[in-house]
């Protein structure tokens, strides 16, 4: 199998590295030549090229697009429609119309077309999914997430599509739908009409109820996610990668139960590599992405209709 990839720079590096260790890559694209040069020395042999619609041309079989976000939809279309299978960096696009064609263009044509929600391949929260999955927690009440520290002030995209796409991906997973209700508040303090503090909360048909704290002018860093259910809560420290369960519940009288915690999973990975794997897997046996077209465009359709109630 040969994967391309297009942009080989800030983020692209590393898949260009991770494809190279696996022994699939076959060229990189990028218009600038110390990252197609980095390249090169990562993947000796490997075919460079300056421009996208040369390598989109070379005959691979999947290409793999880590370039500037708005233009996510222009070069997986064009991949696409050369039958390619297609793994984009998040978010897919930066418009739910456009994503949800592109997921559409992949069905249509029976391509994979798969989005890097890094998260969604983290051992820790595919424990959860699969604990979740098997009904150990119950009922579902509610989710919870929070990722927030003193980072960098982006200028033009709020801290929700900068922080939180990874997060809204793991929650549409988690809550097995898309939601049905979105509400959104934020406070733009450095620059204006650009939150850097953000509440995100969804509601969803089966009666679970999410949120997300997205913040990158917050004291501390903090990234964590709960999960409320009729039986425990369970804690995921993203730091340690521990998934810890609370046997603490209320019963019909309302009266609180505390039983102790329980260590349920702790162990680090490398996602991104366990990503591009399930991506490969994915191309080679035909099967549909955790992180498909799907999941792709309703990440961004919370965040996008989300950005609009804060506009507003």
């Amino acid at each position: 199998m040969k994967v391309g990839v297009i942009g080989g720079g800030h983020w692209g590096k590393n898949l260009v590295r991770n494809f190279a260790e696996i022994g699939v890559l076959a060229g990189v694209a990028d218009p600038v030549e110390g990252n197609r040069s980095r390249a090169l020395e990562e993947a000796p042999g490997i075919e460079l090229f300056a421009k996208e619609k040369d390598l989109l041309a070379a005959g691979y079989d999947a290409v793999a697009i880590a370039t500037p976000a708005a233009t996510h939809y222009g070069i997986a279309r064009k991949a696409l429609e050369l039958d390619l299978d297609v793994f984009v960096e998040k978010p897919v696009t930066l418009d739910a119309a456009e994503a949800l064609e592109l997921h559409g263009l992949a069905e249509k044509r029976e391509q994979v077309l798969m989005v890097g929600h890094l998260l969604l391949y983290q051992p820790a929260v595919n424990f959860i999914m699969e604990f979740l999955r098997a009904g150990n927690l119950g009922q579902v009440y509610t989710l919870h997430q929070r990722r927030s520290k003193l980072g960098r002030v982006r200028s033009e995209e709020n801290v929700m599509w900068s922080f939180g796409a990874h997060d809204v991906a793991v929650l549409l997973v988690l809550a097995g739908e898309a939601p049905d209700q979105i509400q959104a508040w934020g406070h733009a303090a450095i620059t204006s009409g650009v939150a850097d503090d953000t509440y995100l909360h969804l509601e969803f048909p089966s009666g679970v109820k999410a949120s997300l704290h997205n913040s990158w002018l917050w004291p501390k860093a903090e990234r964590e996610l709960i999960v409320v259910g009729e039986k425990g809560m369970l804690v995921f420290e993203e730091a340690s990668s521990r998934v810890i369960l609370h046997h603490k519940v209320v019963d019909s009288e309302g009266f609180h139960h505390d039983h102790g915690e329980e260590l349920l999973f702790e162990g680090s990975a490398q996602p991104l590599r366990l990503e591009l794997e399930h991506f490969l897997e994915c191309c080679q046996k035909r099967k549909t992405p955790i992180s498909d077209g799907r999941n792709g465009f309703e990440t961004v359709r919370v965040l996008e209709e989300a950005s609009r109630i804060l506009q507003t």
